[in-house]
């Protein structure tokens, strides 16, 4: 599998000048294929997604409650311009559910705590968020501060102490802010972990209980480390709502992956995420580009839910995860690119069909136990709301006026 595109980089670069958020990155995951989310050799059940009710439909309608809506929710994010008043979610027209954001990097090692005085930058965004009557919400991304696979740094003294300081900061910040929020952790961490232990949590060393002042108690195993997560968001920001990242590739077996989300504390939060893709189809069917490098079919899924890759077989994996941790799905860094019938396309012109079928079939992934989407670009030259002429604009106005219930 190839590496992740990092966003720490270009994020890093910009901290060095008090946080001026830079937009233009994003988070890949590794390769992905018919399922989507950060898929590689993946399989799905090729069948059609359920009608009725999902699985975690009630869920979903109490997740939901807790930040005051009561619809499917739509959100965007990783767009941070300068003035954080000019985010693209903000410009739209039209009032979003969610915000999303990185926190990528480690604490007093020029990560997102030292971006401002006392971890802020967490401040900066919620208040942004909150002034424009959207909730925030944060991707803690700081397991691939030095490596995003690499295990032995959970016995790294060096690297856990400044892993678990930032992680309290952070839940210490959302308290101060006092409104709800969320927090997704790691993405795409979770999977490695989950290889690494073949699928057995407690087999994995982790130093939690002699640096987690606030998790003595738990052990010190991958177990531990999410359930500490759970802990220190549970303690100091009851408002917020958590959860973990499912990746498809984590294993060929979605009840596994469940199952493991379980084993580290999933059945204590409040959601799962996962992915269709993390960038436009068409820039891997293209091929040209660096962060585009994983292959150039089984990318562009099919509307009509009669050839493999399908939406269809997707959802199907959707809701196994969902049956399996009980929490409802939120769809996470789903990207804009516009439909076409001719593979590629050109730098931040690149084809995509997600935003299309999203809006097209919000029911289908109600029924599969979906709490909203949120859509933001995963590396630099994807096709954005400034090149997809303004087809996410339309949708989400179109949406609002009329959003879908849980």
């Amino acid at each position: 599998m190839s590496a992740r595109h990092r966003l720490r980089d270009a994020w890093l670069t910009c901290a060095a000048v008090l946080a001026c958020a830079c937009g233009s990155g994003g988070s890949a995951s590794h390769q992905e294929n018919a399922l989507g989310g950060d898929a590689q050799g993946a399989t799905g059940s090729g069948g059609a997604a359920s009608t009725g009710p999902g699985s975690g439909s009630s869920a979903a309608r109490a997740l939901a409650a807790k930040i005051g809506k009561s619809h499917f929710l739509i959100g965007m994010g990783n767009d941070l311009a300068d003035n954080h008043d000019q985010d693209g979610a903000y410009t739209l027209g039209t009032t979003l559910d969610v915000h999303y954001a990185y926190l990528v990097g480690l604490l007093g090692q020029g990560g997102w705590p030292d971006w401002n005085s006392g971890g802020t930058f967490v401040d900066m965004l919620a208040g942004t968020a909150k002034k424009h009557g959207v909730v925030p919400m944060f991707t803690l991304y700081s397991m691939a501060a030095w490596s995003e696979n690499d295990t032995s740094v959970l016995t790294n003294d060096s690297y856990m102490q400044a892993y678990w300081d930032g992680a309290k900061l952070l839940f210490q910040r959302l308290a101060v802010f006092g409104d709800p929020a969320i927090v997704q952790f790691e993405p795409d961490w979770w999977g490695y972990a989950q290889q690494a232990s073949k699928s057995d949590p407690t087999t994995v060393p982790v130093h939690v209980s002699s640096l987690a002042a606030d998790c003595k108690a738990l052990p010190d195993t991958l177990v531990g480390m999410g359930k500490c997560l759970v802990t220190l968001a549970h303690q100091y920001a009851p408002k917020t709502l958590i959860g973990f990242h499912a990746s498809v590739w984590a294993d060929p077996d979605p009840a596994k992956i469940a199952s493991f989300l379980v084993a580290i504390g999933a059945s204590d939060t409040d959601f799962v995420t996962t992915d269709t893709l993390d960038r436009d189809a068409g820039c891997f069917e293209a091929g040209t580009d660096p962060n585009c490098q994983r292959g150039s079919t089984g990318f562009y899924w099919d509307e009509s839910n009669r050839t493999s890759p399908t939406f269809h077989e997707h959802l199907d994996w959707v809701k196994k995860i969902v049956q399996g941790t009980g929490k409802p799905m939120l769809w996470w860094q789903t990207p804009f690119g516009v439909p076409s019938s001719t593979p590629g396309g050109t730098s931040g012109h690149y084809r995509d069909n997600r935003v299309h079928y999203i809006f097209s079939h919000i029911d289908e992934f109600v029924a599969a136990g979906g709490v909203g989407a949120v859509f933001g670009t995963g590396a630099k030259n994807q096709t954005d709301i400034t090149s997809d002429g303004g087809r996410f604009e339309s949708a989400v106005t179109k949406y609002f006026a009329s959003p879908t219930p849980l």
